[in-house]
């Protein structure tokens, strides 16, 4: 007989180990049966937010190779469904996102204009909106351009109206011509910021500028296209004839998308009031009147019990919402906010017509996975992380509150109260996070404004243009009207007195870039893991929030014109100029947390007038800034003075030895230069409009650059005359 001491433990290494791991993975993936679909949203994003980041556009093979991967998972998750299948999907999932973005892009791509255009615009409206300066900007397709042949004109361009040219706004759908200035879609104001050449790639835009000569209509607009267009602006204008001035504008900018009616102020002071997500077309607005639809359809055919009780008026009502949902999306123009809200309450509309629960996180991972596979783009976007970070929030707190003990029952009388509360509160914090990196801002009062706003937008406005929809035709919907003045002058009352509290606003400092993707995923852990393992992810997302001002600012910064340089001294960013690259000082500023103007920042002690150029030292560095054309005739000198020059303007060629070149750029992500004793390190206009904005950092001996290009890296979206330089 055999001793059972005698029998061996099985092996660590092996077969039994691979089944003992297998095992284990099986029993963990039992405990989170029904909760995994949602991670496929997740590990969808993931791959593409893995395609954006890459600093080289991948080619045929490296794009083979992932499909071929993604085919390889799959087999692999069907062949293995227990133990590592869902690591399969995992895998398969990323590799499809990184595949989906880049269809997308390449898909999009079209002629860029390469240089400064002055001269004749040809072109139809397609889009009327308002710039940031608060001028109307008009979006041209057709585009024509003097001299320039179609190979070689953007599909689409963006001009903004002044002067002369901001008297009557063109008609949708007309053939125009004016006379204006057009330039390639700017980079980042600095590396890493915000990049609107990736932005305006994606909206098609292959040239921005403005006019201020008046614009000729060469056509009316062809009654057999841009119908939906016509009568989205007819519609606006009819609304902003019944409800006057701003509240007018305001109700044709939530009802039909068009915001070319509001004027700069309320707008900054919703803003500033953190309602500005009231104005546009998002996940909000579409719930409400479909949900308003769907409730009113449902209730209706509720009174008629021949059809109640025989026909299933839930599902008739979920239609109906659908079809209301989707005008109001094809009306409102189906932008990017807009498409993602109707899919989401597609989804739950969906979920209904099949009999399964409306609202849970698996019809929001679902609406995510079709947003991204649509658009893959805007997972990058404020709107889309703030609406799923705001729609999942709300999904798991309510969830979570459904297993509240029934002592802890709240009376019927104070539930809708506390349902408003809890969802402030909850996508309030949810969005935090992504509101203050994108907008470096945090509006203390928001929670103030919202309790104040959203009840009225719900229960006034929303029902009332459904109602006054129905009853416009017959002639009896001036008393709607009329409520629906109220409530929206009482929302920019609300945003006017809020924004004016003081410290009302409390600036930001930029996080470091991994910031929003670590909380982000912290979160998710949080919402969609099931068990008590869930609340790990806590400490990781504290963590992430706990170091939100641990990037140092960049000590130099250098505009891609070289006509500002702003350097950070004592906590606050001292600028070379008090006019000029305006957008450019209000980004930096802005990143950096500070409130100040240009003009306080350029009056800060640092700056000193140094022949035609201004002269300032840090860190013992010795910089020499000389924007204009005056400054060259010094640029020799100069340079042969200071550690670093910056000339807006070419330098002369006795300085080429000296000109700094960082394009083709390097894919360590920086260039350590080191510092010469005979010369000085050289920016000028040229080299900086192919690099690109500057960060610089002093180091021993040396200086750390870093340039937009950098960060960019060579990819479709990427000027035209940096990708002929890598191509070289």
């Amino acid at each position: 007989m055999t001793d059972l001491g005698d029998i061996a433990p099985p092996p660590r290494w092996g077969p039994w180990a691979v089944a003992r791991a297998l095992g284990g993975l099986s029993a963990c993936w039992a405990a989170q049966r029904g909760a995994l679909m949602p991670w496929s949203a997740v590990m969808l994003g993931l791959g593409v937010a893995i395609y954006f980041a890459l600093p080289w556009e991948p080619q045929g093979a490296g794009f083979a190779a992932t499909a071929l991967v993604m085919v390889l998972a799959v087999v692999g998750a069907i062949r293995w469904r227990a133990g590592i299948g869902p690591l399969f999907v995992a895998v398969a999932m990323i590799a499809l996102g990184v595949l989906a973005a880049g269809y997308r892009s390449h898909s999009l791509a079209q002629p860029v204009l390469t240089f400064r255009y002055y001269g004749p615009i040809e072109g139809r409206v397609v889009g009327i909106d308002r710039s940031g300066t608060d001028a109307v900007r008009l979006t041209l397709d057709q585009v024509r351009l003097d001299d320039l042949p179609p190979a070689r004109t953007p599909d689409r361009v963006r001009v903004s109206l002044h002067g002369d040219a901001s008297g009557k706004t063109p008609t949708p759908g007309a053939v125009i011509m004016l006379t204006g200035h057009l330039s390639p879609p700017a980079g980042a104001a600095e590396p890493g910021g915000f990049d609107f050449q990736h932005y305006a790639y994606f909206l098609s835009l292959g040239g921005v500028g403005y006019t201020r000569s008046p614009v000729v209509l060469l056509a009316h607009p062809d009654p057999t296209e841009g119908r939906l267009f016509a009568l989205r602006m007819r519609i606006s204008a009819a609304i902003q004839t019944r409800i006057a001035g701003q509240p007018g504008a305001f109700a044709a900018a939530v009802l039909t998308g068009d915001r070319s009616g509001l004027a700069a102020g309320p707008t900054q002071a919703m803003r500033d009031a953190n309602i500005a997500h009231l104005l546009a077309i998002s996940g909000l607005h579409m719930g409400l009147l479909t949900g308003f639809v769907y409730a009113a359809l449902r209730f209706g055919l509720a009174l008629i019990p021949v059809v109640a009780l025989r026909y299933p008026i839930r599902k008739w009502a979920a239609l109906g919402a659908l079809c209301a949902g989707g005008f109001y999306l094809a009306l409102s123009g189906g932008n990017v906010a807009t498409e993602r809200a109707f899919i989401q309450v597609a989804v739950m509309f969906a979920a209904i017509l099949l009999d399964r629960r409306a609202i849970t996180m698996r019809s929001v991972a679902i609406a995510a996975i079709v947003v991204l596979l649509n658009r893959p783009e805007t997972l990058l976007s404020p709107g889309f992380q703030m609406s799923f970070a705001a729609t999942a929030a709300l999904v798991g707190a309510f969830a979570a509150l459904r297993g509240w003990p029934t002592g802890l029952a709240v009376p019927a009388w104070a539930k809708g109260a506390l349902a408003v509360v809890v969802s402030s509160v909850v996508a309030g914090a949810a969005t935090a996070p992504f509101a203050a990196a994108h907008f470096n801002q945090i509006a203390t009062y928001g929670l103030i404004a919202n309790l104040l706003s959203v009840p009225v937008m719900g229960s006034i406005i929303m029902p009332g243009a459904v109602i006054a929809a129905l009853l416009t035709p017959i002639g009896l919907a001036g008393p709607v009207w009329a409520v629906m003045e109220w409530g929206l002058m009482w929302i920019l009352a609300v945003a006017e007195v809020i924004a004016a509290w003081p410290g009302a606003i409390s600036p930001v400092q930029t996080p470091p870039v991994w910031m929003l993707g670590a909380v982000a995923l912290a979160a998710l852990w949080v919402l969609l893991w099931q068990g008590a393992l869930r609340w790990l992810g806590v400490l990781p997302l504290a963590v992430a929030l706990g170091l939100w001002n641990s990037a140092a600012r960049p000590a130099i910064l250098v505009a891609d014109t070289g006509g500002l340089v702003g350097v950070m001294v004592d906590g606050a960013r001292a600028l070379s100029r008090a006019r000029g690259d305006g957008f450019v000082a209000g980004v930096w500023l802005e990143n950096d947390g500070d409130r100040a103007d240009q003009a306080t920042a350029a009056a800060r002690p640092l700056w000193q007038a140094a022949g035609d150029g201004m002269a300032a030292q840090v860190d013992g560095l010795r910089l020499w800034h000389g924007p204009g054309q005056r400054a060259l005739a010094q640029a020799q000198s100069a340079c042969a003075f200071y550690d670093i020059v910056i000339l807006g303007q070419p330098a002369p060629e006795t300085l080429a030895h000296a000109r700094v070149a960082l394009a083709p750029p390097h894919h360590a992500g920086q260039a350590l230069l080191p510092l010469s004793d005979t010369h000085c390190l050289l920016f000028d206009g040229p080299s900086l409009a192919v690099s690109g904005a500057l960060a610089i950092t002093p180091a021993e001996g040396a200086v750390i650059v870093t340039s937009a290009a950098m960060r960019q890296g060579v990819r479709p979206w990427s000027p035209p005359l940096r990708q002929g330089a890598q191509a070289q």
